[in-house]
């Protein structure tokens, strides 16, 4: 028993627990019909018989409310057919223990002690509950309400017209509504509260998943910055290498040899970003920049403005751009120059790259498909507070700037700030959600 209960989730164990007290409700109902019978049942044959065929149906009863809030909750939580023939049955059933109790009631059958009409409302509210759990499933507050309403009239005016008691009359109708009110009640809220529990499970697995996807995405994206100039690098060199070779030139060797060393670079920023520990530096990636461009053939015009007056997280930022950037001019359009420039507005660093020799298609998707790198970058940046804009800017030229917050008005440690050293220095494994994870 101990295994079967700690195997099973929060959710389970809560759903568990709720379905036992919905289940354990109808029984309770069946217990309370018997409690007139021990002072007021009048001990003749005729009596007797009818409070015995009042407990078996008492009995039925319950055993169908059970199957029927086993269906009921199926169908309202995961869609299945709705229990309309156990309903029926049970309505019928209750229908007829209303008649019977009546009947005893008519018939001075509850008459012994000086009994007031009281053990009448008793049995009516007890016996007619299951029923009423039955088919709370079945339709909306509203009309289950209304039809008790209507049921709880109608037999007030039975036992007006049995009994010529008018109070007893007004007290037998209140008892139906009661019954089936707390029916209604009880199932209803047993049955949202299940809902919201399994709700909530679900949430907190698409939340898990999310998180997953979101390292993925991130990992992927990291992936993409780290490899994709150096790769774009690689396959220069080597068929520079190619060509040198092929002549007969022995700086061939010191092409391959720079091959080398930039797949060993590679190697290592690779098992960086799976540590999770990776961060780029905004004047290594100036330089690395200006030296890849320019052994591609491309001039490259650096304007630094800013010198070393930007904290470790803007730096580790602008890197990125810098990289990704370098990366889109090698590997699209037909450039000759390239310019970066790095300025401040007083609250931000603002980072321009333009390159020309752009097609009308744009940098980026210039010749070969679109890629992911400025999505990347947007996404990036969007964390730290940071924006990204990119496309032609006239005469055949492609332009990207970025900005990202020098620090909050607090302070160099406020929250902008806390974001660039975040998004930089990420704990290996570590999982976020929302904006963090971009």
């Amino acid at each position: 028993m101990k295994a079967f209960w700690q195997v099973r989730g929060r959710a389970a164990k809560m759903d568990l627990y709720m379905r036992i007290t919905v289940y354990a409700l109808p029984w309770f109902m069946c217990l309370g019909v018997l409690s007139p019978f021990p002072t007021h049942l009048v001990r003749e044959p005729g009596p007797v018989a009818m409070a015995q065929g009042l407990t078996a149906l008492a009995v039925v009863q319950t055993v169908l409310s059970m199957h029927a809030v086993r269906r009921g909750i199926a169908h309202r939580l995961d869609g299945a057919p709705a229990p309309w023939r156990t309903a029926t049955v049970s309505v019928v059933l209750g229908a007829a223990f209303a008649a019977l109790t009546v009947t005893l009631q008519a018939t001075g059958g509850l008459a012994a002690a000086g009994d007031d009409g009281s053990s009448l409302v008793l049995l009516l509210m007890f016996g007619l509950s299951p029923s009423s759990i039955s088919v709370c499933a079945l339709s909306t507050p509203r009309r289950l309400t209304a039809a008790t309403a209507a049921a709880a009239i109608v037999t007030g005016v039975v036992v007006e017209a049995t009994t010529h008691h008018t109070s007893l009359a007004v007290a037998t109708g209140f008892s139906i509504g009661l019954a089936g009110v707390y029916g209604l009640g009880a199932f209803r809220s047993s049955l949202w509260y299940m809902a919201t529990i399994w709700e909530l499970d679900r949430a907190r697995d698409t939340e898990a998943r999310l998180a997953v996807a979101e390292e993925r995405l991130r990992f992927g994206r990291d992936l993409h910055d780290v490899m994709g100039r150096n790769l774009a690098v690689i396959a220069l060199k080597s068929e520079l290498a190619v060509q040198l070779a092929r002549r007969g030139r022995p700086e061939a060797a010191e092409q391959m040899a720079e091959v080398q060393r930039i797949a060993q670079e590679s190697q290592r920023e690779v098992r960086e970003v799976v540590r999770g520990y990776r961060q780029a530096d905004l004047r290594s990636e100036i330089e690395g920049a200006r030296g890849v461009l320019a052994a591609a053939g491309i001039s490259c015009r650096v304007d630094d403005a800013l010198g070393t007056d930007l904290s470790p997280g803007v730096q580790s930022a602008l890197g990125w751009v810098v990289r990704e950037t370098t990366t889109n001019v090698l590997r699209h359009g037909n450039p000759k120059s390239c310019s970066l420039r790095l300025t401040s507005d007083g609250d931000r660093a603002v980072l321009v790259v333009e390159n020309d020799g752009t097609p009308t298609a744009g940098a980026v998707g210039a010749s070969g498909p679109p890629g992911s790198g400025l999505a990347g970058l947007r996404e990036r940046l969007a964390a730290v507070g940071g924006t990204l804009s990119a496309g032609e800017s006239g005469g055949g030229t492609f332009r990207v700037t970025a900005q990202v917050p020098l620090s909050t008005p607090g302070g160099p440690t406020g929250p902008a700030h806390e974001g660039i050293e975040n998004m930089t220095n990420e704990p290996a494994g570590s999982t976020r959600t929302g904006a963090d994870a971009a």
